[in-house]
């Protein structure tokens, strides 16, 4: 009686089951994965928050598709003090980034059609794009240095059913931003083939290496149909606020046909509320000192991270250019799994293996930014103890 969209029997994986017994047994965790930040010590300006969402005005409903214009300024902004010009009538306010892709795949995609994500990348698309009814093509990244998009890989990856071509800017977990050269190709590969571009920038406030080369907001200076998304959740540090948005970028006769019918699918949903709309100015003010923080925490952490690993030999930090997390490449020596069960078993100490975010390679471990820095001190201690075998060198 329930729809083939999704393989409903989940199970627990023998990482969360064993995670599940140590906490059930009252044994503390070195949780090096936590990437929640109003869990991660990080400070509020609680005051002005509260204030904001005690407005009166909340008692009043008046439902506006794209939102209310105040919201919408206040988003057009933000994207102004970044020197980006989006005005507040191509921004589309949305619930979250989940409910933004919904929006974008009911707009470009029939049932059976393709839309292209990254792999390696969060594990997230292959669901979004199941409940749509439309199925998830993985195009390559490769490390070199540094994370790249495989071109040839992924113009072979594009068929008469691909759609759209999602890329997520910075990449979760890489921390690799969307270079000019590859923006160039991919709207190239947009032009030719009819396709809309989806540039996920939840992450793209939080340089670590910066570069003249970066695309941070694709939607401002498009040649192709594009959409940039982004959202509270990571601008401000505030995910329980539950509001995202689409900002349309390319030429104009096709952008605005598409926001014609984003109109349309947003008003059959109307799901952003009317607190987080009067608050948005409030709760994106919020986002420079929770950003200042967030920013002081990666630098410090990436530190530690760095001062730890100098003397070894057999475990290497991967490249990085933005984002909340890392990786970490350890010797095969073990499987990722094997290597994520001896740390929680052994040292109680969690890490997340590659394999959930679908790297090509092994063993990879992959941690956050936003970690307390004596958890991370503790955790890194561990990984960096855990003997390798004496061939396990990575050059």
């Amino acid at each position: 009686m329930f729809s083939g969209r999704l393989d409903w029997s989940i199970r627990a994986n023998p990482i969360s089951e064993l995670l599940a017994e140590k906490r059930g047994s009252g044994e503390e965790i070195l949780d090096l994965t936590e990437s929640n930040p109003t869990r991660a010590g990080i400070e509020y300006p609680a005051g002005e928050i509260a204030r904001a969402l005690a407005d009166p005005r909340v008692l009043g409903y008046e439902p506006q598709p794209f939102g209310s214009l105040q919201a919408r300024e206040a988003v057009a902004g933000y994207y102004r003090g970044a020197g980006f010009a989006i005005e507040p009538a191509r921004i589309l306010l949305t619930a979250s980034t989940s409910e933004s892709y919904a929006y974008l795949f009911k707009l470009l995609a029939g049932p059976g059609d393709e839309i292209l994500t990254p792999r390696p990348s969060y594990p997230l698309f292959e669901y979004l794009a199941a409940l749509e009814g439309v199925k998830a093509i993985q195009y390559p990244l490769f490390y070199d240095h540094g994370w790249h998009i495989d071109t040839a890989a992924f113009r072979s990856c594009i068929t008469a059913r691909t759609r759209a071509i999602v890329v997520v800017n910075p990449n979760n977990p890489t921390g690799s931003f969307l270079k000019t050269r590859e923006f160039e190709d991919l709207q190239t590969a947009a032009l030719e083939h009819d396709l809309a571009i989806i540039s996920d920038e939840v992450f793209s406030d939080y340089e670590i290496v910066g570069g003249a080369d970066r695309i941070k907001v694709a939607a401002a200076n498009s040649g192709v149909l594009t959409f940039s998304l982004s959202g509270l959740s990571k601008v401000s540090g505030l995910p329980q606020m539950k509001l995202g948005w689409i900002a349309a970028g390319g030429p104009e006769s096709v952008r605005d046909r598409a926001l014609e019918r984003l109109e349309l699918i947003a008003d059959t949903y109307l799901s952003v509320s009317a607190p987080v709309q009067l608050a948005a100015p409030v709760l994106l003010d919020a986002r420079r000192p929770v950003q200042a923080q967030i920013h002081a925490r990666i630098g410090e952490n990436l530190n530690i991270l760095r001062t730890a690993l100098a003397p070894s030999t057999h475990i290497r930090l991967l490249a990085i250019e933005g984002g909340w997390s890392v990786i970490l490449q350890v010797p095969r020596v073990r499987s990722e799994q094997e290597w994520v069960l001896a740390l929680l078993r052994e040292h109680g100490t969690l890490v997340q293996p590659g394999f959930f975010y679908d790297f090509d390679f092994e063993a990879l471990l992959v941690i956050s930014l936003l970690t307390p820095p004596a958890t991370l001190q503790q955790g890194v201690c561990a990984i960096v103890s855990s003997p390798p075998d004496p061939r396990s060198e990575i050059s």
